[in-house]
């Protein structure tokens, strides 16, 4: 009896540790947005405010609904370089098919609003299928082919702006990347409304634990009857429509549909889902990952602002804090490995 309780006792914090191990990835993300969060209160008496929480949740927002749809493509352990340039040329897509003022010099094609936004999703799903197409049935590595749609997306924005500068989007898109309902920006209800789906899905449906499955063991998920072609093909759209509808939102909160114009958000999309702590080898993590990851990168950013830090160093805190996701990452799946054999 007393070598029972004194196993259990030794048990206990290996046990423990164990845990902690388990939940780093979890833990460390939500412990950072803590950290910084107090930092930044203490630093700049303003940031503490209901205005420029509001504000945060912005400037998080695109970014937000690009995330939403790569979470899907990460948890199955692949990447998907194209979704900046998917929603530059989505964004530039529905200003072409919408009629501009006579001072932009840029020969488009008007259609009714709801014709414009229509056709710019099949745009980007078109986009997405093409992606999905080249990953699973010709067999070419997420990553080469998505940095093929990077620049096929780029050559789209080329084509269709010359090099010009559009403005005018649909009413129903001004709406909701710039619009407010009671004082409260649309934008932000867009993104509550993308993360909300996508956690739903992910979490409650088939689709969503064949995901996880795919991402976990695709051999696995095969034996146990999975298409997982289908599966990665559909990620890949999801991924390509959300991307779609976040430069639609972007450009009508920005003012303006440009080459370029998207460009930084590749990085901030894909350390959104990584910082958060979705794993890049698939399989773990999940939306409540990422709106943590979008929480910290938006706390970050709007908290370096106030306490007026340069600019040149901002980008380089960014850097600093990816990597230090990254290595948490790969540390965590490490030990995953180390446990299994």
């Amino acid at each position: 009896m007393t070598m029972q309780v004194q196993e259990t006792v030794k048990g206990s914090p290996s046990r423990a540790g164990a845990f902690l191990r388990n939940r780093m990835r979890n833990i460390a993300p939500f412990a950072t947005l803590i950290i910084l969060l107090a930092f930044f209160s203490i630093a700049s008496p303003s940031f503490l405010s209901v205005d420029n929480g509001v504000n945060v949740l912005t400037q998080i927002s695109v970014t937000g609904v690009i995330a939403v749809g790569l979470t899907f493509v990460i948890l199955c352990a692949e990447i998907d370089l194209s979704v900046a340039a998917i929603a530059n040329a989505t964004g530039i897509a529905v200003a072409y098919f919408t009629m501009q003022e006579s001072y932009v010099n840029i020969p488009n094609l008007p259609l009714p609003g709801y014709a414009a936004i229509g056709l710019a999703l099949l745009i980007c799903a078109f986009l997405g299928l093409v992606n999905a197409f080249g990953t699973t049935l010709i067999g070419i590595p997420s990553f080469i082919m998505t940095l093929a749609m990077m620049q096929i997306g780029a050559g789209i924005c080329a084509l269709l702006v010359r090099g010009q500068i559009a403005y005018a989007v649909p009413d129903l898109v001004t709406m909701m990347g710039s619009g407010t309902i009671a004082g409260f920006p649309w934008i932000i209800i867009v993104l509550a409304v993308f993360l909300l789906v996508g956690h739903i899905v992910l979490t409650y449906t088939r689709f969503g634990r064949y995901v996880y499955m795919v991402g976990g063991n695709r051999e696995a998920a095969e034996y146990s009857g999975v298409n997982v072609k289908l599966v990665l093909g559909a990620v890949m759209v999801i991924s390509a429509v959300c991307s779609g509808v976040a430069g639609m939102i972007g450009v009508a909160h920005f003012g303006s549909a440009q080459q370029n114009e998207f460009d930084g958000y590749l990085l901030d999309a894909i350390a959104a889902v990584v910082v958060g702590g979705t794993s890049l080898f698939g399989g773990r993590g999940g939306i409540g990952n990422t709106i943590i990851g979008l929480c910290i990168l938006g706390v970050l950013n709007n908290g370096l602002d106030h306490v007026q830090i340069d600019s040149f160093l901002k980008i380089l805190i960014r850097g600093i804090i990816l990597l230090v996701a990254l290595i948490i990452n790969v540390y965590v799946q490490n030990l995953r490995d180390r446990q299994r054999i």
